[in-house]
């Protein structure tokens, strides 16, 4: 139900810088509004008031609005012309396509003195023989109905018909207010039927499953993983097709609800506002839940981790064994900022979530997590990570690369069997002189230089050498 809130004012009052106080002007048309309430206090400077195309019975809560020049009710179920005695400013008055049945009301107008125009167009006392002039001998200060001038002879006129014309409008309000009382009475006979339908349906749907995602209770819950695995996406389908066959009962229940003959009166044009409220709602419902999916399961119950890839990207694992490794080379994105990138690695598997969406591959053997690195490429975007293996496995070294030249592996042999046997190398004294190299530097007497150390004793020939032998000298030893 559509209210007239302080929010709701404030928020079209805008023009006034969301002051509702001193507000002079303010639209509140197409707000589902189905009772007038609030502005005789809260706007009592109020001079145009905008209330067209809602669900307002009444005519109420505007006799405070002393200053109000212009109402506008167009399209509404009002009934009936009252409780505006107190607009003493009333000039303009728009009630078109209401549902005025009881023509007599306009004589509430009369103290409207300077009420020029009313718009009764669209409303059932248009219908009434004699309804123009009535309503102009009635209202003398009118100078506008249904946005045709009120001439002086058509006034005259008016003024003369006026008893036998005021007793025909009589006989056919009569007759209509006969007639509004059996269209309320078989609208609500017939909003009852619907009703119990209603709740007929749901009585049946108690006992017949929805969708839900489930069309079994495992009691046991002991069914292998695979299996229940295929059993939910053939209930997926089975869930898709029921979707389906709801849409299509929602389609010919609202094809046949707009077929269906009902009388133009107020119950009917609420009941289509009502319906139309339900199917939006149900709508918006519907496409909750279908945005609204359920968890992937990444891991099941049993403990098994599978494989995802829910963003469906291409990508390569690799086996490295020269360095003992796995290599996984994700296609991410080239634009996707690595912001949005989540990547865990576990002993067993590898989980990388790009923009919610999980990425999980099972590795065929365990890895160590700790030294795992990955890297982003900066111009294809991929992703590489590199997950060395936990258990380091001994791989035979490999001969020299095979980029060698075949004379550099016939001299690495040579040079091999050089170093198994010595070779010695013979040298003929005929063929080289050698330099003497001990006597390449002379030695000096350096005596009494420096420290004291021990020289080098020279060697005299007695023979050469005369000298007298000293009897007093003790022998050499």
């Amino acid at each position: 139900m559509g209210r007239i809130t302080e929010e709701l004012v404030r928020q079209r009052a805008e023009h006034n810088n969301c002051e509702i106080f001193s507000l002079e002007e303010i639209s509140l048309h197409q707000q589902n509004i189905e009772k007038i309430e609030h502005l005789d206090k809260w706007c009592r400077d109020l001079k145009i008031l905008y209330l067209q195309n809602n669900l307002i019975p009444k005519i109420e809560n505007v006799s405070k609005l002393k200053k109000l020049e212009y109402l506008n009710l167009a399209l509404n179920n009002i009934e009936k012309i009252e409780n505006l005695e107190g607009c003493e400013e009333l000039q303009k008055l728009d009630l078109t396509a209401n549902f005025v049945g009881e023509l007599s009301s306009v004589k509430t107008l009369k103290n409207n003195i300077h009420l020029k125009e009313l718009f009764l167009t669209g409303n059932p006392c248009t219908d009434f023989e004699g309804y123009r002039q009535f309503v102009v001998a009635t209202l003398r200060q009118l100078k506008f109905l249904d946005s045709k001038e009120i001439g002086r002879s058509e006034r005259i006129q008016a003024l003369q018909s006026y008893p036998e014309v005021a007793k025909q409008i009589q006989e056919q309000e009569k007759a209509y207010l006969i007639k509004r009382r059996q269209e309320k009475e078989e609208a609500q006979r017939r909003i009852q039927e619907k009703q119990e339908k209603k709740k007929k349906n749901e009585n049946q749907k108690k006992y017949n499953p929805g969708y839900d995602g489930r069309w079994y209770t495992d009691i046991n819950n002991s069914i292998p993983y695979s299996v229940r695995e295929k059993e939910n996406q053939q209930k997926a389908e089975e869930g898709n097709e029921y979707r389906d066959l709801v849409i299509k009962e929602d389609d010919e229940e609202e094809r046949a609800f707009w077929e269906e003959p009902v009388p133009y009166t107020p119950e009917a044009r609420l009941e289509a506002h009502r319906y139309i409220e339900e199917k939006n709602k149900a709508k918006e419902n519907r496409e909750q839940t279908k945005k609204e999916k359920p968890p992937r399961t990444l891991i099941t119950p049993e403990g098994r981790v599978l494989n995802i890839n829910e963003p469906k990207l291409p990508f390569s694992l690799k086996d490295d064994e020269a360095n003992n490794q796995f290599i996984l080379d994700l296609a991410v994105y080239r634009h996707l900022d690595t912001s949005l990138l989540d990547i865990d690695v576990q002993p067993t598997y590898v989980r990388v979530m790009i923009k919610g969406k999980a990425f999980q591959l099972v590795l065929p053997a365990e890895v160590k997590p700790d030294n795992s690195a990955a890297k982003r490429s900066q111009t294809t975007g991929h992703l590489v990570i590199s997950l060395p293996k936990a258990k380091e496995i001994i791989v035979a070294k490999q001969d020299v690369s095979t980029s060698k030249k075949p004379s550099d592996t016939t001299k690495l042999q040579k040079n091999l069997r050089r170093n198994e046997c010595t070779e010695k190398l013979e040298v003929d004294p005929s063929k080289y002189s050698f330099p003497d190299v001990a006597n390449i530097v002379q030695e000096k007497d350096r005596i009494g230089q420096g420290p004291i150390r021990l020289q080098r004793q020279k060697t005299v020939d007695a023979n050469n050498m005369s000298f007298d032998d000293d009897p007093d000298v003790p022998p050499l030893i």
